[in-house]
């Protein structure tokens, strides 16, 4: 009963947070710089060639776009109605791309019928990790690539200590910017005490449950060409907040 609560409780936090979703740093993705790092971080782990992709918790978006523009065909799926809604509105009319309001833990997609699953900011937020991976590997064709984008949110980087301090310094001076709510910080980490990667999300606790999960050939890498992407022309306090967080990509082979 506590897992589905917990759903719940997800569903619900994002759902209000997609109202200024994109007004925040590192969930929209501006043209230019930033979506060509983006661009070019997905084209190296995915090829060229044009792939059947099954994105996991879309958001309004914003991944989406990036996928489509490099000439994919998309299911993209969320669990959030609201989210689903900002996205299809953002993306109406465009082909190749299917919308679907499904769980990323039960995707509700056939067995072998994707080349790959890409997904961002998600893995932290599992309430049945062991569960997801083996879905996400049901749905990949032999051969087929996982695609994850996502950070270590509960741990501060060494730099991150001082980046911090400068973001609330710049909030007591000139206030909240207004991409968060009263108490959603507050429901944000009473979510992450609950959940299993609520004390952090690292490799080394990640890779053998995706190895049990019959994934290999991993191929690790950092966000830092992103993050300077996402500095380029973005206000001090937000060029902080790249800095707060470890961040990384993850591929994986689906053998």
């Amino acid at each position: 009963m506590r897992n589905f609560d917990l759903k719940e409780d997800i569903r619900d936090y994002w759902s209000e947070r997609s109202e200024t979703f994109d007004l925040s740093a590192g969930h929209r993705i501006a043209p230019g710089a930033e979506a060509e790092a983006w661009a070019a971080e997905i084209g190296a782990r995915l090829g060229p060639a044009p792939l059947r992709i099954l994105e996991l918790a879309c958001g309004t978006g914003e991944i989406t776009g990036v996928l489509h523009a490099l000439g994919h065909e998309i299911v993209a799926l969320d669990f959030s109605e609201a989210m689903l809604a900002r996205a299809q509105a953002k993306h109406a009319g465009q082909t190749r791309l299917r919308f679907t309001l499904a769980d990323a833990e039960r995707t509700m997609e056939a067995g072998g019928a994707f080349d790959a699953v890409v997904c961002r900011h998600l893995v932290w937020t599992l309430t049945d990790p062991a569960g997801a991976f083996r879905e996400w590997r049901r749905v990949l064709r032999p051969g087929g690539t996982l695609l994850v984008f996502d950070g270590d949110w509960a741990r501060v980087t060494g730099a991150g200590r001082l980046a911090r301090i400068g973001v609330r310094a710049i909030d007591r001076w000139r206030g909240e910017d207004g991409t968060h709510r009263d108490g959603m910080a507050d429901r944000h980490a009473a979510i992450m005490r609950e959940l299993p990667f609520g004390t952090g999300l690292r490799l080394p606790e990640l890779l053998p449950l995706l190895t049990q999960a019959d994934f290999g050939e991993f191929r690790a890498g950092s966000q830092n060409a992103i993050g300077r992407a996402q500095r380029q022309g973005a206000s001090l306090r937000d060029r902080l907040r790249t800095l707060i967080h470890r961040r990384f990509v993850l591929a994986a082979t689906a053998l």
